[in-house]
């Protein structure tokens, strides 16, 4: 056995959505030692295009970004993919409780930044096995 853990099953594919190139780079190099196949798309207009064309287990989406903000992404995703399971992350503290929208909206879960890999990894693994 090599380094990487036991791949009975293939790991699943989780597209992340942020603005942020930090958030990006961060959140894919957690995902990929975790052995998830990443794709990375810096609003939801990318994003949309991107589930065009790949196939995904998962959407890990930030709510709060421009071009085409994450609520208005995550509609569009549910509306498209109804089967699609996302993860909706916020770390904007407001008035309007993006998460708790989120939630109402039929995120599979929410992630309030910051956050820890644990946190990450362990809400990802309960999302896809749920």
């Amino acid at each position: 056995m090599g380094m990487r853990e036991s791949t009975t099953a293939a790991k699943a594919s989780i597209l992340v959505v942020d603005d942020e190139e930090s958030v990006l780079t961060v959140v894919r190099s957690v995902l990929e030692r975790a052995g998830y196949a990443v794709l990375v798309a810096s609003n939801g207009l990318a994003a949309m295009n991107i589930l065009k064309k790949e196939k995904c287990d998962l959407v890990l989406t930030d709510i709060v970004m421009p071009e085409q903000e994450g609520i208005e992404t995550f509609q569009k995703i549910k509306h498209t993919y109804p089967d699609m399971k996302v993860i909706a992350m916020s770390g904007v503290p407001s008035r309007l409780d993006y998460l708790h929208l989120a939630h109402r909206l039929g995120a599979n879960g929410t992630l309030e930044k910051p956050f820890t890999s644990n946190e990450l990894l362990t809400l990802l693994k309960n999302t896809l096995t749920s």
